[in-house]
């Protein structure tokens, strides 16, 4: 399905959608266009929400309703990565303990 299906199946157009909008819904259809969805695939996703979150955070004067929803919106990013980051973190710490024992 390309992105002007899916989005008249909405009626909607690209061109109506912001920056941030479009990014994600590109990365989505990138997403699931491939056979193999990975945990590395969703890290390096996450990522990327999170750096568009921290930009858009940036900003002077933002309204108090914005920053708010872009703060929970960071949290939840932060929370997805350190769960996926979770077994990772694991099997370096158990590698880094088993190395330092002496033979």
């Amino acid at each position: 399905m390309t992105i002007t299906e899916l989005l008249n199946k909405y009626n909607l157009k690209y061109e109506d959608l912001n920056v941030a909008e479009k990014e994600t819904l590109e990365n989505w259809l990138r997403a699931i266009s491939n056979t193999e969805l990975t945990v590395e695939a969703i890290k390096e996703y996450i990522e990327k929400m999170i750096d568009g979150v921290e930009t858009e955070l940036a900003e002077v004067d933002l309204p108090r309703n914005k920053d708010l929803f872009l703060k929970a919106r960071l949290r939840n990013y932060l929370l997805l990565k350190s769960f996926l980051e979770g077994p990772e973190k694991a099997r370096k710490a158990l590698e880094k303990q088993l190395s330092s024992i002496k033979k």
